[in-house]
């Protein structure tokens, strides 16, 4: 017998334990929200500014991981922002605390079966190199995947996806278009740029810096590409921010530490709900990508 056959014997398959986790965080709100956003390191806060929102800690839907790490709460709100509905993860799960990719990747497929079709996720990431200063909000246009883990790893599900989706467009070009103008409109400056995720939890070495910069590499981070990837299997539509947190190894001075990170962060806050606020709507008005 294949070993997922007898885990599905102990186990639900993962459809329906989406399912039900999506049943039990529907059944405790009247919203029904159309879009989704993962709040990473330091920006759970945005979450703050949702109208009329419903909390549910992440200990109380079923199946759903729990980040230990300082500066993620735990907490799913249900609210709207500028006047639409939205699901908001203040914090999510990584692989360094031992979860696996399909742990990391679960929450997601929670929020496709509660009916989200467009996910926002955000991250706070080293920079590569030294133009790009702490604070600076950057559009992911693609990543490169170094954490060795992939979410779609093991027997697939139709039902979720193809077997072998195409990632050439894993981060929604249109989106990246609607936050480009929102941002002119309200004078928030804007970049571009390629992600690259590593396993963590240690910061990358000045050598490391230095190869990831020579592939194209403009940011490094240790969380996101896994719910993309998992986003983009499902045919959610995806508009990647981050937080420029730091100048990785090679460029920085003084070492680098989580409590600098989270206060970036929180300094950047209010630049990154302005920006979601006009963007969130422009996008639930757009058509599925």
């Amino acid at each position: 017998m294949h070993p997922s056959a007898a885990s599905s014997r102990r186990h639900p398959p993962e459809f329906e334990r989406a399912a039900r986790a999506a049943r039990c965080v529907l059944a405790k709100t009247r919203l029904r929200p159309a879009i989704a956003i993962v709040l990473g390191s330091g920006l759970g806060g945005m979450a703050d500014h949702l109208a009329g929102s419903t909390a549910i800690a992440f200990a109380k839907i079923p199946g759903f991981p729990r980040t230990t790490v300082e500066g993620h709460a735990s907490r799913l709100l249900i609210g709207t922002l500028g006047g639409v509905a939205v699901a908001a993860m203040q914090g999510r799960a990584h692989l360094y605390e031992g979860y696996t990719a399909q742990e990391v990747a679960f929450p997601v497929r929670v929020l496709w079966q509660m009916g989200i079709r467009r996910l926002i996720l955000t991250n706070s990431a080293g920079a590569t190199h030294a133009r790009w200063r702490p604070g600076t909000l950057v559009l992911l246009r693609d990543h490169v995947n170094f954490q060795a883990r992939n979410p779609l790893v093991g027997p697939n599900d139709a039902r979720w996806g193809p077997r072998f989706p195409d990632m050439s467009r894993a981060y929604a070009a249109p989106y990246r278009a609607i936050a480009r103008t929102e941002g002119r409109r309200l004078g928030i400056p804007l970049r571009e740029g390629v992600y690259a995720a590593m396993l963590g939890p240690s910061y990358e070495t000045p050598a490391e810096v230095r190869f990831l910069r020579r592939i194209g590499a403009d940011l490094v981070g240790m969380s996101t590409v896994a719910e993309a990837i998992a986003a983009h299997h499902l045919g959610i539509s995806v508009l990647a921010i981050s937080v420029v947190a730091n100048a990785a190894a090679e460029a920085r001075g003084p070492a680098i530490h989580h409590a600098d990170v989270l206060a970036v962060g929180r300094r950047a806050q209010a630049r990154l709900t302005a920006l979601l606020s006009a963007v969130v709507p422009r996008l639930a008005a757009t058509r599925e990508t």
